[in-house]
């Protein structure tokens, strides 16, 4: 019988650690648009719309991969109720990273904004109508995913370390290999 896996393959990490990362340059860049004004606001604007699609694209091709690359199985010893919470965050994790790209690009396409990727290309917009209003209800939408997605961070951050500190059971290392397995 062959031993379970028990770390995720490099290509799972790295869709990991770039998706977690865009995530972070997300935040940054809205932070900088709302502390600046003019060009150089839009600016960062665009460049959280390329992102943001960058986003949608990565994790397509995260559940993708995922579907053919099944999770490694959680602890035995970890309780029902934990495995089904971990299981959910990241479900919702994927909801929220499709959702929150989604909504912004719906936005875009009913405001007629343009979206150039990383300006290399226009990005198509979506068929939809509605003008600044339903703009306005897009955003808001992507808005209360952006504060469940916090909620989901925290939960996901506060697991790992509880697996790391209190269950001691090897479920951080699986995701950052440089912390050592414990025996």
């Amino acid at each position: 019988m062959a031993e379970p896996r028990n770390r995720y393959s490099a290509f799972s990490l790295i869709l990991h650690w770039v998706i977690a990362g865009a995530v972070l340059a997300q935040v940054l860049l809205i932070a900088a648009h709302e502390a600046t004004e003019g060009p150089i606001s839009r600016e960062f604007v665009g460049l959280h719309k390329s992102v943001g699609l960058t986003i949608l694209v990565l994790t397509l091709v995260r559940i993708g991969w995922r579907l053919a690359n099944p999770a490694i199985a959680l602890p035995a010893e970890m309780p029902r109720w934990e495995k089904v919470l971990a299981r959910t965050t990241h479900v919702l994790f994927y909801v929220a990273l499709i959702a929150m790209p989604l909504t912004g690009w719906l936005a875009s396409s009913a405001g007629g904004r343009e979206i150039v990727w990383f300006g290399l290309f226009d990005w198509p917009l979506l068929p939809v109508s509605g003008g600044r209003t339903a703009a306005r209800g897009f955003m808001e939408i992507h808005g209360l995913v952006v504060k469940g997605r916090y909620v989901l961070i925290a939960l996901h951050v506060i697991g790992a370390l509880k697996h790391q500190f209190v269950s001691r059971d090897n479920v951080l290392h699986r995701m950052i290999p440089v912390i050592p397995r414990r025996p």
